[in-house]
């Protein structure tokens, strides 16, 4: 996959990106040049868990997800990147370790990359960039920690509150009837974010919907403030 130019609606998109906040012009330009694009098809394997990680990536546009594969192949969605100027890859270019995870195109995407090099010579060139993305690492772990300790202690029930909860905290829009989630994942999504089937979280959904929690409609998802309340969660199993 050849890389290509920027379009001009994506210059200066470095500059919303969290760990380059502190760079002035002059500086975003010039690791802009630096910047490879590429377009990926849905379905395409950006990178690989245990190949050698050789560039730092930045969403344009599109939807990349993180897994992990199981010796079956069961899939395991450890995050989903969909907004413009979310970055990955940065770990294995820190540790020099190879890629932790594989990262696949969950839709038609397209995608920045920073060489190691190139993102190295700026990390020592630009020390607030480095404390960004220690910054960046630490909240990612501090997830990550969450994740696991509702794997081991919530119900099915629990997982999937909370985290159509963090969904409607990160994506969601207020609008009358309560928390709008304009493109959810879907159920087989969510099944492999919190280590269930489809046809779990297809009944958990319904029954959620019969109880007046939420709607569904087409990739919209509706969550009532009632089903936000932190007591929702505690509601029986199904």
């Amino acid at each position: 996959m050849e890389p290509t130019r920027t379009e001009p609606s994506e210059r200066g998109l470095l500059g919303g990106v969290s760990i380059f906040a502190d760079l002035d012009a002059a500086e975003l330009s010039a690791l802009e040049r630096a910047a490879e694009v590429r377009s990926y098809r849905e379905g395409a394997v950006v990178v690989s868990q245990e190949e050698p990680g050789d560039a730092l990536f930045v969403l344009v546009r599109g939807r990349v997800k993180v897994v992990l594969y199981g010796h079956s192949g069961r899939e395991v969605i450890l995050s989903i990147f969909r907004s413009p100027g979310d970055f990955f890859g940065e770990m294995s270019l820190l540790d020099d370790q190879p890629r932790s995870a594989t990262i696949i195109a969950a839709e038609p995407s397209r995608l920045m990359s920073l060489s190691r090099r190139d993102f190295q010579a700026h990390i020592a060139a630009h020390p607030r960039t480095a404390l960004r993305v220690l910054t960046e690492l630490s909240r990612r772990l501090r997830r990550a920690d969450e994740v696991i300790g509702n794997l081991a202690l919530l119900d099915v029930y629990g997982r999937l509150a909370g985290k159509l909860r963090e969904m409607a905290a990160s994506e969601g829009e207020e609008c009358e009837g309560g928390i709008l989630i304009r493109q959810r994942p879907t159920q087989a999504e969510i099944a492999a974010m919190i280590g269930t089937s489809r046809e779990t979280v297809s009944r958990a959904l319904s029954e959620l919907s019969r109880r007046g929690y939420l709607e569904m409609s087409g990739k919209k998802l509706l969550l009532r403030r009632t089903f936000l309340r932190e007591d929702a969660a505690a509601s029986p199993a199904f």
